[in-house]
């Protein structure tokens, strides 16, 4: 067997980046003896036994080589048989208890992110299935779920670097659109006016600002505020390490306390 790329995050230092032999004693998919050895199916693209492409259910017999790849961001491999018969990339997702804080970045950017800290495993895999959303987590056992189709295994532990992991991985920087989703709950945002929400402004904001966008679905209050330049460097950030040169469209706002 031989795991490719960043799938050896997932296996013990001997057995990383190289071919190593795995013996086994009952009948198994491929899958199933992927898994068993730590690695989530949602995580792989490609597996070729023998040279040929196959399936998740193929049954692995005595003598196969095994080529275990990740999901390809810099060539097609469209005419080969994929593991999926949807590609992986999706800007949908849904986080587990541990990614509250990165819920939050992707939602900053425009990105369509479901989270509760209250979402158990089976709630978790079962978004992901019915709504067809990425599955973003740091429990790996979670992604191991046959239900689980889409899904990614967050490495880093600060919220900003998980930012930059995402984006890399799943090649999003084109597709920052801020100013589309609240913070809070993810429901859509809209232009409010400003005599519609007076009553809900702080003295100071009455007097400065003149443009308000609501959420539709928790009703929370938006406006530009003064750490818009802050959050605007974080976004051009982003886009800088992919060398993204259309603008993020959308404003970067403020919330109500």
């Amino acid at each position: 067997m031989r795991f490719y790329e960043e799938l050896n995050d997932f296996l013990p230092l001997a057995r990383r980046k190289v071919r190593f032999v795995h013996e086994f004693q009952r009948r198994a998919s491929v899958k199933d003896m992927i898994e068993a050895l730590g690695v989530p199916h949602t995580e792989i693209e490609l597996i070729l036994v023998n040279g040929q492409s196959v399936d998740f259910s193929h049954i692995v017999q005595d003598g196969d080589h095994i080529s275990v790849y990740p999901v390809f961001e810099s060539f097609d491999v469209q005419p080969m048989v994929r593991v999926r018969p949807r590609p992986l990339r999706t800007s949908r997702f849904v986080l587990d208890v541990h990614l509250g804080k990165l819920a939050r970045y992707l939602r900053l950017l425009g990105f369509d992110t479901l989270y509760r800290n209250d979402y158990d495993d089976a709630e978790l895999a079962a978004l992901a299935s019915a709504e067809r959303r990425i599955l973003l987590t740091r429990d790996r056992d979670l992604l191991k779920r046959a239900v689980v189709t889409h899904g990614y295994y967050v490495r880093a532990t600060d919220p900003r670097r998980q930012v930059e992991e995402v984006m890399d991985r799943l090649d999003l920087y084109r597709a920052i659109r801020p100013l589309q989703r609240c913070a809070r709950c993810n429901g859509l945002l809209a232009t409010v006016p400003k005599l519609q929400v007076w009553e809900r402004l702080p003295p100071e904001t009455r007097r400065q600002v003149e443009s308000f966008w609501e959420c539709g679905a928790c009703g929370q209050l938006y406006w530009e505020g003064s750490h818009m330049p802050r959050i605007r460097r974080f976004i051009e950030n982003l886009q800088a390490r992919a060398g993204a040169t259309a603008p993020a469209t959308g404003q970067i706002v403020d919330a109500t306390k």
